[in-house]
């Protein structure tokens, strides 16, 4: 089991100083990824719904930076840290743009970086982007195949409805060909598209539509990912699967039901959530420990790596 932490790339912690401190104090600690939010631009009026919150309201401020860009730096203050974009949106990016940055920082890295990719959320920011958002599907899928054309094909060639290309050189190739790719979402065309395409499937535990707040709700996603594996011929266990926590906390949260929040709890009921998560596939589970000042969000983690990560080695 690897463990991730998110990385804000936002406000105080967005900084050099607060990114390479949380970065190298996370590899000392035995963190195994930085997941890294993506948004390239935000717009003064959302109407889109945000997935993972209650009132469907996204809270976060404008002053993000570029996600792959602190991929990028990440990779060069950190020797072992693997890098994880959480999830980058993949239609953000021509695809072509976005294969040789990819490419180049897992070339970079020594083979560090996992994909979590995502369609998005934001109907306003994909419109800025010039992608249209009902088509933002259909453009995930297809630049994730060519992604793949191009990290390892030696003449790559490929003609799409939104990529095309060939009589072209593209090098140099990443460590890994091609880069893991786990794809995020909790709903169906989400998970269909993971037994589809993805090396591994990467849901976030707090999306009210599709709540996979305990372990038998995430069992059911489970399931229902295995069952469309199946329809395809595929091996369910072939399928990588990580799950994202932002509702981490060190208190027992009791859901309306009586049962508890996974991730939820001091540190015993935390472990028994791993292992039982780990028994179902589970081997990256990231987690929000964010707190008001970098200090206490880096205290915050020395408590879960010396309460939970070291007792798991």
């Amino acid at each position: 089991m690897k463990f991730g932490f998110w990385l804000p790339i936002r406000g105080p912690y967005g900084t050099p100083a607060g990114i390479t401190a949380m970065a190298q104090r996370a590899e000392a600690m035995g963190f195994g990824y930085a997941a890294v939010a993506d948004h390239v631009i935000v717009p003064t009026k959302i109407e889109s719904t945000y997935p993972y919150t209650d009132t469907g309201k996204w809270m976060a401020t404008a002053d993000c930076m570029d996600q792959l860009t602190v991929c990028a730096f990440v990779a060069a203050v950190t020797r072992t840290l693997g890098l994880l974009p959480s999830v980058m949106v993949v239609p953000h990016r021509p695809a072509i743009l976005a294969a040789k940055v990819l490419a180049s920082i897992d070339k970079l890295s020594g083979g560090r970086l996992l994909i979590g990719a995502g369609t998005g959320w934001m109907a306003e920011e994909l419109a800025l982007l010039g992608i249209p958002f009902a088509a933002r599907g259909r453009v995930t899928d297809e630049y994730i195949r060519a992604f793949r054309e191009l990290w390892t094909a030696e003449k790559p060639e490929f003609a799409g409805e939104f990529v095309r290309f060939k009589d072209v050189l593209f090098e140099p190739k990443p460590v890994q060909r091609p880069i893991p790719i786990w794809t995020g979402g909790e709903g169906g065309p989400a998970i269909r598209r993971a037994a589809r395409l993805a090396d591994g499937w990467y849901p976030i535990g707090t999306n009210p539509a599709h709540p996979f707040n305990t372990l038998g709700r995430f069992q059911g996603g489970l399931a229902r990912l295995a069952a469309e594996a199946e329809k395809l011929k595929r091996d369910p266990k072939t399928i990588g699967v990580g799950y994202f926590n932002f509702a981490f906390r060190e208190t027992p949260h009791i859901l309306d039901d009586g049962q508890r929040r996974l991730m939820t709890g001091p540190a015993e009921a935390i472990l028994e959530d791993v292992g039982r998560l780990g028994d179902a596939g589970v081997s990256v589970i990231s987690l929000n420990f964010l707190e008001p000042t970098l200090e206490a969000t880096l205290e915050r983690m020395g408590r879960f790596a010396s309460d939970v990560i070291a007792r798991v080695r």
